[in-house]
């Protein structure tokens, strides 16, 4: 439909949307008087994303399922949303910060020869154009920014907007574009080695425990967990811990890693460098604890411990315990 919002549909390589489509679904409704279309490429499809999808608030779902669309090229999924953005003509192509599509909606930008922003924590329509609001400056300032014309790509950061309400039995119309998938410039050779943890995933997460170079070795990142485990935290590191080998880098929280924005963020051992703070900034509720009374974290958290996390960390989980009865 011309002048429809798209959402661009992340999944979780098993044929399922994650949950954060729910936050961008509702936010094109709003923007766009119920005009929200979700976007599709993967090679495989399951019926229950399907379902998930429409039960959000997208209208029309467009389907571009083949083979060739996994794993993820930007050099291979760009020309093909460039085409059908062509001949569909949607007023605003909007998805989720991930680390897949901060890559691909830039390069579908610089194809359109459109803006972006990226990062979006607010949107607002004003008369004909759509204005967005990005933290800049590692996050020390907010921005409001707007395009030259449309469509208007953006990603919004997860955990900002307010999610739809799913409505069981709610229809979309499903739409099975007839596409040409180029082959991939770079042929890849890769072992992905899929570890469950048992915690939630970290950019999706409402609660985060965080920990940096205080926890002294990766073998101490095993108090972290416990503590997850018994609230349903996901566990995040600094750039100072992940450089050091101490995490993967999936696990990142910053300007280079992950950008979240939980309900309740727990950092242990952290300083609070700029490049970690942009990275979590937008937490609903901060909660620092640092030896170092001086330590910047402590300027931007609701609340603040200075003691010896060794001490503190085990003491919490032991309360969290007791509060929920585990």
């Amino acid at each position: 439909m011309p002048n429809a919002f798209w959402c661009v549909v992340e999944d979780d390589r098993a044929g399922h949307p994650k949950k954060v489509m729910a936050e961008v679904l509702a936010e094109a409704a709003r923007l766009s008087g119920g005009r929200a279309e979700a976007v599709w490429l993967t090679d495989r499809a399951e019926p229950d994303g399907l379902r998930r999808l429409a039960e959000w608030g997208a209208g029309k779902i467009w389907l571009v399922e083949h083979p060739g669309l996994a794993p993820y090229r930007g050099e291979v999924w760009t020309p093909v949303l460039a085409g059908l953005v062509a001949a569909q003509a949607p007023r605003a192509i909007l998805g989720a910060v991930t680390s897949r599509q901060r890559e691909f909606l830039a390069r579908l930008a610089a194809r359109l020869g459109v803006g972006f922003a990226a990062d979006v924590v607010g949107l607002a329509m004003d008369g004909d154009r759509l204005l967005a609001t990005r933290p800049v400056y590692a996050g020390k300032l907010l921005a409001r920014v707007t395009w030259a014309r449309p469509p208007w790509i953006a990603t919004l950061r997860p955990n900002v907007f307010k999610p739809a309400d799913p409505v069981a039995g709610r229809d979309a119309q499903i739409e099975r574009p007839t596409v040409t998938v180029p082959d991939g410039a770079l042929r890849l050779a890769e072992r992905r080695e899929e570890v469950s943890t048992g915690l939630p995933e970290l950019s999706e997460a409402e609660l985060v425990v965080s920990g940096g170079r205080g926890l002294k070795g990766p073998e101490n990142f095993v108090i972290l967990e416990q503590l997850a485990l018994v609230i349903g935290a996901a566990v995040g590191a600094s750039r100072a811990a992940v450089d050091a080998g101490w995490r993967p880098q999936r696990f990142q929280i910053g300007q280079t890693g992950r950008t979240i924005s939980p309900k309740l963020y727990l950092g242990f051992g952290i300083s609070g460098a700029i490049q970690h703070l942009a990275g979590m900034r937008t937490s609903k509720l901060i909660v620092a604890v640092n030896k170092d009374p001086e330590a910047p974290i402590f300027k931007i958290a609701d609340y603040g411990i200075v003691g010896d996390l060794f001490e503190v960390v085990p003491a919490l989980t032991e309360e969290f315990k007791k509060l929920l009865g585990k």
